[in-house]
Order: structure tokens, then sequence, then C-alpha cells
């Protein structure tokens, strides 16, 4: 009874968006105050239907009721608690559940903490937010409905795809989603902006922090991403350049460009169509992303395999968000013309060519994506595009914004003078050549990225010092006058520091571990003993060892440095009982300078077994990176100025009672 309680509050759900995605667009144009507020009460409400749902779902894979068929084909009695409950978004229709529920969510947090709102604004950002979700409630409704009930239940079910059974994948779809579906909530507000034809500072404070959210989560979520790819694939990588990795990583490239752009709406008034239109493409990039994983028309190792009805639904309504929004932008984008001038060489001009680079990279990464399908139906032949060609034509642009953060960030308002800026960075930019040359001098085999990666990290990084350091006036005032001065700058200023730090971080790890990794493929009898990259390691035993729903095979090996034990990995092969599907578990030893990674691979027939090792220098940088990147972001949005509305706008009339 639970199961269908939780279908009819999402049909529930489902009426109450539409009457939220028009009412209030009428009490909006004509000034009714009853009809803006319902908008708060339906997306409460609608939320809370929502959620009924997805908790009646969930309370289904916990309690394993395979009389529901979602239930039958993703679970199974004997898996592990944690696993039970993800299961209920390790599959298509689950997963389109949290779509949703995050969807109303975040209509929720607007309708809760949007009191700062202007009425009309606030009113047309929530009906946006319901038409988005009317379209994704009836996609969940008439083409992937998880309620279904099975005539005849099985005595226990199909059990989750192993690979999904790890702790990274419990949480990495969750913090995504919050990411790619957070992006509506920005979508919302250029929409609503380009209904009412409004765009000003007020708005860039308004919507920076939804943003912010957004960005912040789907960071965390590519960061688990790739961490469980790294130790749970068992070869070794850290990112694959897999369509549904791009599928994340694009909007997220244009979420950070809509950051950048909206502190010149809030600080200068200008960039005003722009700035909408990133809002814009950035949600609309989420949109292909889901179309992406969940339509089948392009082949990636941890895409949801779907009919073709389920993927016309989504491109219909990715064509008509997109294409409405973009339409709606080509009418109505003169009305958000500014009078603010700048010159050549200004902050404004350095965000413009952040967003620039930013936007140019998200364009490669997308027709590389996608290149493979439009060659297939226009030619007939498959072709694959692999990290080669990413990795050539995506990393000159991210180098030249990481040679340019640091200038962009320092450069003065309106008018600056580049020679000034420069002559203020020389330290940070003595220091980055002086690592290069270090490190080239030192790597002996010739390649570059080691040297230049490392100088680009050291460059952001210091450049990031000598930001808050000439911010502070340090060496020109007291002591005590710079701490002063430091602790009392904007919590967004620090929140922006400690982010390109972050991502200084990230570089230093991504060029260290790729220039300097050695890799190790052996096959290895019980006893054996061989050298590594400066390390010995000791093949002491594989023993059989069952698991709660699985066999192991479980690996000892002993790694030592200079006769030295250094650490004790235990390496397994996996066999799931129901599905038959092996998995590898790494056995990882991680410490700030280098991991030791070792893969058990299969047993040969003289009983030998197949053994990969790796020596990674300084992966673990590239994940404290995205942490502190993330931690920058939380930081950016308890800045005051996002949690108060400290510029209001001009006082409009008040709203009239609906006749």
């Amino acid at each position: 009874m639970f199961i269908e309680l939780g279908h009819f509050a999402i049909v529930l759900a489902f009426a109450l968006s539409l009457v939220q995605a028009v009412v209030p667009l009428i009490g909006a144009q004509k000034n009714w105050s009853g009809w803006m507020q319902l908008a708060s009460t339906t997306a409460v409400l609608q939320f809370l239907l929502v959620a009924f749902s997805f908790a009646a779902i969930t309370w289904a894979f916990v309690t394993s009721d395979f009389s529901v068929l979602l239930v039958a084909e993703n679970s199974h009695s004997l898996k592990p608690m944690l696993y039970k409950v993800s299961g209920v978004w390790g599959n298509h229709e689950g997963s389109m559940l949290l779509w949703v529920l995050i969807l109303a969510f975040y209509g929720a947090l607007v309708a809760w903490f949007g009191g700062n709102l202007p009425a009309p604004l606030k009113a047309r950002v929530l009906a946006v937010q319901s038409m988005i979700s009317a379209a994704f409630i009836g996609f969940l409704i008439f083409t992937s409905n998880p309620f279904l009930r099975l005539a005849n239940p099985p005595l226990d079910g199909n059990d989750l795809n192993p690979m999904l059974q790890d702790p990274g994948l419990a949480f990495h779809p969750p913090f995504l989603y919050l990411g790619y579906v957070g992006l509506s909530m920005s979508f919302s507000f250029a929409i609503a902006a380009l209904i009412e034809g409004r765009v000003d500072a007020a708005w860039a404070r308004w919507v920076r922090p939804w943003t912010l959210l957004a960005w912040v989560t789907l960071t965390i979520g590519i960061g688990l991403g790739s961490w469980w790819a790294y130790y749970e694939l068992g070869w070794g990588g850290w990112w694959f350049w897999d369509p549904v990795e791009n599928a994340s990583f694009m909007p997220w490239l244009v979420a950070a460009a809509l950051l950048h752009s909206t502190i010149v709406v809030e600080k200068r008034e200008t960039l005003k169509s722009w700035t909408v239109l990133l809002a814009i493409l950035a949600f609309s990039f989420s949109l292909i992303g889901t179309f992406i994983v969940r339509s089948g028309v392009i082949t990636s190792v941890h895409a949801f395999a779907n009919d073709p009805e389920r993927g016309v639904f989504i491109l219909a309504i990715l064509t008509v968000a997109i294409g409405g929004a973009l339409t709606l932008f080509a009418v109505r984008a003169s009305k958000l013309q500014s009078n603010s001038v700048f010159s050549f060489v200004s902050r404004e001009s350095g965000l413009v060519f952040n967003n620039l680079l930013l936007v140019v990279a998200t364009a490669v990464v997308f027709f590389g994506t996608i290149w493979p399908l439009v060659a297939e139906i226009t030619t007939g032949r498959k072709l694959s595009v692999g990290a080669p060609f990413f990795e050539l034509a995506f990393t000159p642009f991210m180098v030249l914004l990481v040679i340019f953060l640091p200038i962009g960030s320092i450069l003065s308002w309106k008018r600056a003078q580049l020679g000034k800026s420069v002559k203020t960075l020389r330290s940070a930019m003595i220091l980055a050549a002086v690592v290069g040359i270090f490190i080239w001098s030192r790597d002996t085999g010739g390649r570059m990225l080691a040297p230049v990666g490392l100088a680009l990290a050291t460059w952001l990084i210091a450049g990031v010092i000598v930001d808050l350091t000439s911010r502070a006036r340090l060496g020109k005032i007291p002591l005590a006058q710079t701490l002063r001065r430091l602790r009392n700058l904007p919590r967004s200023d620090w929140g922006k520091a400690v982010a390109h730090a972050g991502l200084g971080l990230t570089i230093f790890g991504i060029s260290a571990v790729t220039a300097w990794e050695i890799e190790d493929i052996r096959v290895v009898n019980i006893g054996d003993r061989f050298a590594v990259g400066g390390y010995e390691f000791q093949f002491n035993s594989v023993n059989r060892m069952p698991g709660k729903n699985y066999m192991a095979d479980l690996g000892h090996v002993t790694a030592f440095k200079n006769d030295q034990i250094v650490a004790e990995l235990y390496p397994e092969k996996r066999l799931y009982q129901v599905q038959r599907m092996p998995t590898t578990e790494a056995a990882i030893d991680t410490t700030l300078t280098r991991d030791l990674y070792v893969v058990l691979g299969d047993r040969q027939e003289d009983g030998a077994w197949a053994m990969r090792t790796y020596i990674k220098p300084f992966t673990v940088w590239m994940w404290i990176g995205v942490m502190v990147m993330s931690f920058g972001g939380l930081l950016s949005m308890t800045d005051r100025r996002y949690r108060v509305a400290s510029t209001a706008r001009r006082k409009l009339p008040d709203a009239v009672p609906a006749e």
C-alpha cells in the first residue's frame, strides 16, 4: 500500500507543478499578491509530495519488497544496507526520481529563503522552476514509472550492478545531481529576468549563491566520481574523457564562467546579456548531459541503456527548454543593455577573457563528445574520440586560463595599468620560473609536462598569496593593521582565493602523477619479490574469502623501501554471486607524496597470478585540491552580501489582491 501512496503522491506533485507553472506567472503580470504567494505554497507542497514518493521507493528497497519491479531488478536481500539505499538511484527510474526530488528541493529552498526577493521575481522564478519539474515528473510518470508492481514477485532480486556497490558510487550521484539540477535555479532566475526585462546588481547577488551551491556540489560530485574510478576500476586512471564524465564536466566549466560573470554584473552592472546567456547555457549542458546518459545514443561504460521512447521524450524536453530559452533571450536581450564602459586593461576585461576561455574549452569537450554520433549519422562510420584528442585540444585553453588568473585577479576595475599589476606579481613569476627550471633540470626524461604543470601550479598559488598580501599592504603598514585588513576582507574574496589555490593544488597533483607515474605489469608466483621504482614488493599469498554477497580472492602484498616495510596491501578479485560479475578492488597505500597501487589480475594456468603495480607520485593532491576548491565556494556563500539583501531595488508599487 505504501508504494501505491508514493505513486499517488508523485501524480499529485505533477498536478501541483502545472498549477505552479501557470498561476504565479499570471499573478506577477497582473501584480496580484495572492496568486504570486501561491508559488511558495505549491513549491513546498510539491517538494513534500516528491519526498514522500522517494521515501516510499526507498522503503521498498530497504525492506526488499520484490513485488516492486524496480526493486526486483536492482536489489537483493543479501546486499549491505548502504547499497540497498543507494540502489534507489543506481538505475534509470530511481535516479530520475532523485532528479525530480532535487528539482523540487531547490524550489522549496527559494520558497523558504527567498524572502528578500521582490514578489514578482520570486513568483516568476518558482513558476519557471515548476515548468522544469512538470516536464521531468511527466517523463517519470509516463515513460519511467518506478512504482510498477509484479503480479508474481520473485523470491529474491537480481542485485545491483556490482560496479555500483561501493561507497564512492553511493554518494557520487546525489552530489552530482545537486550540481546538475541546481543549475536549474540559475536558469530560472535568467528566464525570470528576461520576462521582467531587468538585470541589475541585486539580481546578480540573488543568483550567485544558487550558482555557487550548484558549482560546489558538482565539484564534489565530479571529484567523488574521479576518486571512485581511480580505486575501483583497477586501471589506475582517474579521468577517461568518457561521454558521461564529459556530461558533468561541461556544465561545471560553464558554471565557473557564470560565477565570474555575475561578479561583473554585481560590481559594474555590465555584461548583463552575457551573464543571462551563461545561466541558460549552464543548465542547457545539464540537460544535454541527461540526454547523453539516458538516451543510449552515445556508448559509455556507465550510461543508462534505455529504449528510444525515453530518448525522444528527453530530446523533446531539451528542445523546448533550450530552444524556448534562447528564443526568449533573442527577443528580450536588448532590454538588458548597459551603459558602463571599461578599458581593454581592466578587471572587467580580465573576467571576459576568463569567460571566453572557459566557454571555448566547453565547446571543445562538447564537439569531441558528440562527434562520434555526428560521424555515424552522416557517414555511417563508427569513430572513437579519446583522451589524446581532448588532452591536445583542451589543455592549451586551461594553460592560458591559469596563466591569466592571477593577473586578472589583481587588475583594477574599469581601468588598470598592466605594467603595475605585472610588477606586483613579479615575485610569483620568479618563484614559478625557478620551480619550473628546477623540475626540468631534475627530470632526465626530457618531458615538459612536469616542469610546465608544476610551474603553473606554483604561479597560481603564489599569485593568490601575492593578491592577498598586496591588498593587506604587507610590509607597508604595521603588521597588526595588515592582519586586521586580512580579517576584514569579504568572505567572497577569501572564497575566491581559496578556490583558486585549490585549482593550483589539483593542477600540481595532475601534473606530477601524469609525468612521473611508474607502471609495472608482470606474472608473479606466491613468494616472489620484485622491484618497481625504488620500492620492492613481495607477493605473500592469495586466500579465498567470503563477503556478504560475493566471494573474493584476497591477495597479500608487502611493500619495502630500503628493506623496511612501508605498507601491507590487500588487493582483491571479487565475484558477485547473483550476477556472476567479477570486479577488481585495488589495494592502495596513500601518503602525501605517493600512492602504492597494486591490482591483482587473473590466475594463470600454472598457478601464478597477473599483477599490476603503480607508483603514483602526489596523486592525493588532486582530490585535496578538489576539496579546497569546494571549501572556497562554500566560504563565498557565507558572504554577508549573499545572506542579506544589501542592495535593495527601487521599491515597486504594492501588489493588489486578485479581483
